[in-house]
Order: C-alpha cells, then structure tokens, then sequence
C-alpha cells in the first residue's frame, strides 16, 4: 500500500502545479479591460497606421498571458490582431462560432453603444482548441474604431 501511495501522491501534487501554473497563464477580466485601456492610449498617441502595426507585430508589449489586442470597424473588418496577422484586412461580420453566434455583428452591436463584454467560443493562441471567451470591446471616441481584449474561461 505504502508503495502505491507515494507515486500516487507524487501526480497528485504535479496535477495541482500544472493546474495552477495554466491557471495563472489566463488573463483576468480586469487585465483584459486595463489592456484595451492601454490600447487606446497607445492608439491615440502613435495613430492609426503605428498602433495597428504594434497591435500586430509587438508581441512582447501587446501579448500578455493569453491575452492580445485586436481592432475591428463598425463594419466588422480587423484592424488589428495579435494573434492572428492572416485575420488583418478580412471582414468578419458574418463570422460564427462553433455554436452558430455572430460574435462579430455583437462586437459591432457593443462597440455601438460604446464598451461590454460579449461571450462566445473561440480557438485558444496556445492550446488551440476551442474554449469559451469573453471579450471587452470599447470604442474609441470619434472614430469608426472598436479595441477589444478577451480572456478565456
């Protein structure tokens, strides 16, 4: 029995560092709303053309954790992406997630009357797979522009 319980113990105990150690790689909803905060900042100081280049390219700034800075329009065409350059240029809002939303038209919708949050499901940088998201999307006033920052849940 003595024998069994230590290896036992032993993965228990890994178990619970690898848990915890991917449960501090997620971002909070409070860093996701502090990095759109930034984002704009960042966008107001440098314009358009720079942040949108930064937003895309400048991981170690723009990346933290799993969060990234993405931008749309209020037509739905990506600005920005931190994540993904390939999605920079398309337009998205018809784009729906594995369960059918058109997160994108609610990013619009949002964006609409100014900062929210919206829920759908979304590939992970990382892992890749599948996971529910929410994102915090706000628009920058005066201009046809949205940032947006997500975490994973």
């Amino acid at each position: 029995m003595k024998s069994l319980f230590r290896p036992l113990l032993a993965l228990f105990a890994s178990l619970a560092f690898v848990t915890g150690a991917s449960a501090q790689e997620h971002g909070t909803r409070d860093e996701a709303k502090a990095m759109t905060e930034a984002a704009i900042a960042h966008l107001k100081k440098v314009g358009n053309d720079k942040a949108f280049e930064d937003f895309t390219k400048d991981k170690a700034n723009w990346n933290k954790k799993d969060l990234y800075v993405f931008l749309l329009d209020t037509d739905g065409a990506i600005k920005a992406h931190g994540a993904n350059e390939k999605l920079v240029g398309k337009n998205l809002l018809n784009l729906k997630d594995q369960n059918g939303k058109e997160f994108v038209k609610e990013f619009v919708a949002v964006a609409g009357k100014g900062e929210g949050w919206v829920d759908y499901d979304w590939a992970h940088p990382v892992s890749k797979k599948v996971e529910g998201k929410a994102t915090f999307i706000k628009r920058v006033a005066g201009t046809n522009l949205a940032v947006a920052v997500g975490v994973y849940r």
